[in-house]
């Protein structure tokens, strides 16, 4: 069964009782997922969907990291969640096996609650007769130790191991740095 609007809600819910400082800046998301019911997981809700991505940490403290093809931008492996993910998690997971062939067996959740929700404008796609839209981007934690990446090269260009105290995104940043303790 695909991502439903009510494993959305329970997860932002969970997520807001971890984080109560965000309600505001989740509060596009809460609005768009009243409006939007199950289209929120549908790269075709154009009012804003979501999106899942992957925060996958070494014991060495380093972060994976993909240079994004379209965007240009380097980035959490992560993308659209697909019909057949049937939770945020998994959706992570799988975009990251997608993007850099790093396998589940060789990946560990650090729990069922995203590390992170971000909020960002993606910008019109004529190509793709995409308006403007919002994603709302929920990240996972993952621990490996494996450091071996394959690149899916047709949706990045790079990757890059980079210490979790040189991303620049917050709070993203700051919870991988604890984690890393």
């Amino acid at each position: 069964m695909p991502i439903t609007a009510q494993h959305v809600r329970e997860t932002v819910i969970a997520y807001l009782t971890e984080h109560p400082d965000e309600k505001d800046s989740l509060s596009a998301l809460v609005r768009t997922l009243d409006r939007a019911g199950d289209t929120i997981a549908s790269r075709k809700e154009f009012r804003g969907h979501v999106t899942a991505a992957a925060a996958l940490l070494r014991p060495d403290g380093r972060v994976l990291t993909v240079e994004h093809r379209v965007l240009g931008k380097w980035l959490l492996p992560g993308g659209h969640v697909e019909e057949n993910d049937t939770t945020l998690v998994a959706a992570a997971l799988r975009e990251l096996e997608e993007e850099t062939g790093i396998a589940p067996d060789h990946v560990e959740p650090d729990s069922g609650l995203p590390l992170h929700i971000e909020v960002h404008s993606i910008p019109a796609n004529p190509e793709k007769a995409e308006p403007r839209h919002l994603h709302f981007d929920f990240r996972f934690l993952f621990r490996t130790t494996t450091d071996r990446v394959e690149l899916r090269e047709e949706e990045v260009t790079a990757y890059s191991w980079q210490f979790a105290d040189a991303l620049t995104a917050e709070p993203l940043r700051s919870r991988i740095v604890i984690a890393t303790r």
